[in-house]
């Protein structure tokens, strides 16, 4: 399976069309040099990304920190611009859509950021913050009903309907990510794309957050992108995973088959770095330790883009890239020398 092939997911039905249908998705920034002014490079932030989400499926995508997560995000909403590859949601391409006609997209497609505080408008009250997407999206709800859907949204994610007139500064933070959340399903969205939404969250209203966008997914039927560096909250709330490393994906699975069996070094080496909060009960493992630094997006290695820091590069690595394939009759992993390592997530 090559990276331009459809990954399988978990939740999809043979033969039905995907909700989201993202194909060899690539997005690059011009480098530009302050003596020259001018372009002298590309950072290629998504380089070939494909994947599948059907309609009420929840897709986990993990890796490092400018592993290209949140910039394959921001593609499919319509936030940064695809140089190449396709786009589709529900049978239509976004990357060539018009201004008007993403507009009306945007209604089923929503996100919640990853600062509860920064995306919220400090001078809107929350009843101002919700309601602003019925005044852009007229037809939705009619203004004689905003008070009231307002009040019902809050309830629902779990917030006092009676503090829709405070302003975010008044709120907590896990409070202020609800508010997000109500803005976000406001539209009534079939998909909510969910960039780092807890991460900047206390663990124990982590927890909380994560439980209710299981029961809005439950109640609602919604389909989530889910990005994360954090893999025991993609474990709590993914059907599939895709792992990125520098732009690309280089395994995915299901939830159970990837954090058990993981192939992919770099997926073995993230594993291997989750806390175990029962070590006495589990076999001793050496860790793994992941040497060097992550290479540079506008200068990106020959061949497999981990070869630089994995422990069992061989000259081919440098040579051909691997495709993102099944290995081992398990599961695609971009990997020349794919290795099982079982009950790597315990």
């Amino acid at each position: 399976m090559s990276a331009e092939t459809p990954l399988p997911t978990a939740a999809s039905v043979p033969g039905e069309t995907p909700l989201l249908s993202v194909r060899d998705l690539h997005t690059s920034f011009p480098l530009r040099s302050a003596v020259l002014r001018r372009t002298v490079g590309q950072i290629q932030a998504v380089a070939g990304v494909s994947f599948d989400i059907p309609a009420g499926g929840t897709l986990g995508l993990v890796g490092e920190s400018g592993s290209g997560k949140s910039t394959v995000a921001r593609t499919i909403i319509g936030l940064e611009k695809a140089r190449s590859g396709s786009i589709l949601f529900e049978g239509e391409e976004l990357t060539s859509l018009p201004k008007a006609s993403m507009r009306r997209v945007r209604r089923q497609l929503q996100m919640i950021f990853q600062d509860p505080y920064a995306s919220l408008n400090p001078r809107a009250t929350v009843e101002q913050i919700i309601s602003e997407a019925w005044e852009i999206h007229p037809d939705v709800v009619p203004r004689n009903r905003f008070r009231v859907e307002v009040r019902e949204l809050l309830e629902r994610v779990g917030l006092n309907p009676d503090h829709a007139q405070r302003y975010p500064h008044q709120f907590s933070g896990g409070q202020r990510q609800r508010i997000g959340i109500a803005r976000a399903l406001a539209l009534r969205p079939k998909l909510v794309i969910c960039d780092e939404a807890v991460s900047a969250l206390d663990v124990s209203v982590q927890a909380q957050v994560l439980n209710l966008l299981a029961d809005l997914r439950r109640d609602l039927g919604l389909a989530y992108l889910f990005i994360a560096h954090d893999l025991s909250v993609v474990r709590h709330i993914s059907d599939q995973v895709a792992v990125m490393y520098l732009g690309r994906v280089v395994e995915t699975a299901t939830q159970d088959e990837l954090f058990n069996r993981p192939l992919h070094p770099y997926t073995q080496a993230l594993l291997s770095a989750v806390p175990d909060p029962k070590p006495w009960d589990r076999p001793a493992r050496e860790p793994i330790i992941i040497g060097g630094d992550v290479p540079s997006p506008a200068d990106p290695p020959s061949g497999c883009r981990f070869r630089t820091r994995c422990w069992k590069a061989d000259d081919v690595c440098a040579r051909d890239e691997p495709s993102l394939e099944t290995r081992l009759d398990l599961h695609p992993a971009a990997c020349h020398f794919a290795a099982e390592l079982a009950g790597a997530g315990r």
